[in-house]
């Protein structure tokens, strides 16, 4: 399976709040410097991932293709 867009979080955007990681916990986990990062780009459905994406208060996760 090709995925054709995967999430990327911006790290120097990333405020460590985890809402990310609470909402697409298969997809998103923090890192040793406190931020959240990609683990799995399709650990959860795409609307799983979306709602992270849209629910960020830092706005620092969004899809590349």
């Amino acid at each position: 399976m090709t995925v054709a867009k995967v999430p990327v979080v911006d790290a120097d955007a990333c405020t460590g709040c985890e809402l990310c990681c609470g909402t697409a916990p298969n997809t998103f986990a923090m890192n040793d410097d406190g931020v959240a990062e990609v683990i799995n780009p399709a650990g959860d459905p795409e609307d799983t991932i979306q709602e992270a994406i849209d629910d960020c208060p830092a706005e620092a996760i969004a899809w590349q293709e």
